[in-house]
């Protein structure tokens, strides 16, 4: 599967693609992880958003990234999705590395910090993320805090 990446300030995104993007996170998180809360959350505004479309343009990966302080004093990957049509195909790992890098020459040194699904821990670990809190719920769902020290 051929994915194009590419980096959107919130405003910059057109209607239809801002549409599409909400609508994706409401169906994994609210739809699919079966968890009745407000997935729009005042952190849009401030976050770099990343998507992945396929050839059609549909979106089958994205996440955000939060400046620092704006949750943690590090900056913040979150919202991390990729589509079942894309799961299994590497998509993830792609869509972590350009995180991260983007990550990396934003905000130099400063490392990332994760509020990860706990059943994740091991895709973040993979990507030098480690668990550096004890399990909580959130939203219903477990949840560990994992850091990545800038490289």
């Amino acid at each position: 599967m051929t994915i194009n990446w590419r980096w959107y300030r919130f405003d910059e995104f057109d209607v239809a693609t801002l549409y599409a993007y909400l609508k994706l996170r409401v169906d994994v998180f609210v739809v699919e992880q079966t968890c009745p809360y407000p997935e729009l959350d005042d952190f849009d505004q401030a976050s770099l958003h990343l998507l992945g479309t396929d050839a059609a343009g549909a979106i089958v990966a994205c996440l955000r990234l939060l400046p620092p302080e704006a949750k943690y004093a590090e900056p913040s990957i979150g919202r991390v999705i990729v589509t079942p049509a894309a799961r299994g195909s590497g998509a993830g790992h792609t869509l972590m590395a350009e995180a991260l890098r983007c990550t990396e020459e934003r905000y130099p040194g400063q490392g990332n910090r994760i509020g990860a699904q706990a059943r994740l821990q091991r895709f973040y670990a993979a990507h030098g993320f480690e668990v550096s809190g004890e399990p909580y719920l959130e939203d219903g769902i477990e949840h560990v805090d994992m850091l990545r020290a800038s490289p």
